[in-house]
């Protein structure tokens, strides 16, 4: 029995290995990969076959032109299975599908003001099928829905247990998926950005990621995989406070990080425009730089204590994230200013996943899940 449990584990192994080099490589030989995995040709070939049965992988071409006989060429069939993403926000909904190579088939950006009604929902089951239609996504291959929501999440990915910037404390899975034909699942937003900047960051495996959007949140990485807590509310890096009696929070209370680093602390002088603010913060406006220092002096602070806390890498995620890459060096200067043990800041980095992070990320968790079975 022990001996059919080895032989099984390797199996799966050699497959799942032989799979896993297919995402980083176009094309492969049969000796490709006996090469890269040290694996046999019979065992190489027969893994082969079983994935083109399974419609995963397709030869497509073929190698070489030295007048012998040419090595067969195969390549992942991407959409072999898909997904889609949804992020959720107070006036718009994000939309998107994505293939196993983690690729954004099709984006779509609608104004929805959030409500917690049937009428809202259904309409949410719309903005799904017509991703569906748009994409000519074959429906067997979509492996599940992901919904980004600014909210905790419980474990199971079912229900909203804290929502204080829409409201909706105590919304469920069920509800947002009434009319989603799909496996679904909810997602806090910041894990969702967080878990399509690792996608994007495949050797990272500590790191905090900063999201400041519409508001600020957090997700703490550690030896690869998310760290949620004892009860799922890690990395609320919003609801720290940076100015004692400062500013009021959402959450009700005064001086967190969310009311002076938010996407809005910039956009309050652009009406609402976060590209117009970085558009007048490129061009000079003194008033629009005056507000960046201040911005940039909290932000500074709360990375400080990240990096004193966490000791890895530092992202910034999110809409201002996007627009960070020209002035990250201000902050390294600021953070380092703070610092105790560090002689530069180059741990704090801008996100690599700039556009549609949260509506991916949900959908890569269902592409995750799928490959880890392979």
């Amino acid at each position: 029995m022990d001996q059919k449990i080895v032989s099984n584990e390797i199996k799966q192994k050699n497959r799942t290995g032989i799979f896993s080099l297919f995402r980083h490589r176009a094309q492969l030989s049969r000796q490709d990969i006996v090469t890269a995995l040290d694996l046999s040709l019979p065992t190489v070939t027969n893994n082969l076959e079983e994935l083109k049965r399974e419609g995963l992988i397709a030869q497509t071409g073929s190698f070489g032109n030295t007048g012998g006989r040419r090595a067969r060429a195969y390549s992942l069939v991407a959409n072999a299975r898909t997904a889609i993403g949804l992020d959720i926000t107070r006036h718009h909904v994000t939309a998107v599908a994505v293939d196993l190579q983690g690729t954004i088939i099709i984006s779509r950006r609608r104004r929805l003001d959030f409500e917690r009604t049937d009428e809202y929902y259904r309409e949410l089951g719309a903005i799904v099928r017509q991703i569906v239609s748009a994409a000519e996504l074959d429906e067997k291959s979509i492996l599940g829905v992901g919904i980004g929501v600014p909210g905790m999440v419980t474990a199971d990915h079912q229900t909203v247990f804290y929502g204080g910037v829409l409201g909706f404390t105590g919304a469920t899975c069920a509800e947002f998926s009434k009319y989603i034909p799909y496996p679904t699942a909810l997602m806090h937003d910041t894990d969702a950005a967080c878990f399509a900047e690792m996608w994007v960051s495949p050797g990272t495996q500590n790191a905090f990621y900063i999201m400041l959007s519409a508001s600020v949140g957090g997700t703490v990485y550690i030896g690869g995989n998310q760290y949620g807590g004892s009860k799922m509310r890690a990395g609320e890096i919003g609801h720290t406070v940076v100015v004692p009696d400062g500013k009021p929070c959402y959450c009700g209370r005064r001086g967190c990080v969310d009311p002076y680093c938010a996407a809005s602390a910039l956009t309050a002088v652009t009406d609402g425009d976060l590209k117009l603010f970085f558009q007048r913060l490129k061009a000079g406006d003194e008033t629009v730089q005056a507000v960046w220092q201040e911005y940039l002096s909290h932000l500074a602070v709360a990375v400080a204590n990240l990096r004193m806390l966490f000791d890895c890498d530092i992202i910034i995620g999110g809409y201002v994230g996007s627009f960070m890459d020209e002035y990250i060096d201000q902050l390294r200067q600021l953070v380092l200013l703070r610092s105790v043990f560090d002689d530069n800041a180059d741990y704090v980095r801008p996100c690599r996943c700039k556009t549609e992070a949260i509506a991916a990320g949900s959908a890569l968790n269902y592409i995750a899940e799928f490959l880890n079975s392979i």
